[in-house]
């Protein structure tokens, strides 16, 4: 596993749950974990190819669906070791991406409008991500007792309440530029 390369690490976990293709994989990516993490089919199957190799994971046998090929991933013993091992691993790197404060940082150079814009468009895609995560958490109170359900229920949790906050900086953000307290 190439140090520091978390889709590794993503796709590990995700494979500790059931074993899947790497269509699966970006699928559950994109369904379950793109608030807080992204992946791209052109990370996910190169990964794939370099944990095959290390032994991290291997393919199963491929199953035909539609004429077409299915390659399978498990998890190895050797995978679910070092998925282990990053779990017990106090270190975390927990790093703020978001062009769009990118934008209003450097929105200075433009008219207060622009940036007005941007923090309407971030606010738009907020409260769709939020009313998804609403949703999750609801069906997901019916599950917790189940194995493994509550740490998907904390980070849906986590997720609404960090963009109930993002939400209530937009309303602030707008009234300052707007020339309101």
């Amino acid at each position: 596993m190439a140090k520091d390369r978390k889709i590794d690490l993503v796709i590990l976990g995700l494979l500790s749950h059931e074993d899947l293709t790497g269509y699966d994989i970006k699928k559950r990516i994109d369904g379950s974990i793109s608030f807080f993490w992204k992946g791209s089919f052109g990370s996910i199957y190169p990964a794939l190819n370099e944990m095959e190799k290390s032994g991290l994971v291997k393919k199963k046998e491929a199953k035909k669906s539609s004429g077409r090929e299915k390659i399978m991933y498990h998890i190895t013993a050797a995978g679910r070791k070092v998925l282990a091992d990053w779990l017990k691993d106090e270190q975390a790197s927990n790093d703020l991406k978001y062009e769009t404060l990118l934008k209003i940082y450097f929105g200075g150079s433009e008219d207060k409008a622009v940036t007005i814009c941007n923090i309407e468009a971030f606010e738009k895609q907020i409260k769709e991500n939020l009313e998804l995560l609403k949703l999750y958490k609801e069906n997901l109170e019916s599950v917790l007792d189940e194995e493994g359900h509550i740490n998907y229920y904390l980070t849906v949790t986590f997720g609404i309440d960090t963009y109930e906050a993002y939400l209530k900086w937009c309303t602030k953000a707008k009234k300052l530029l707007k020339g309101r307290r």
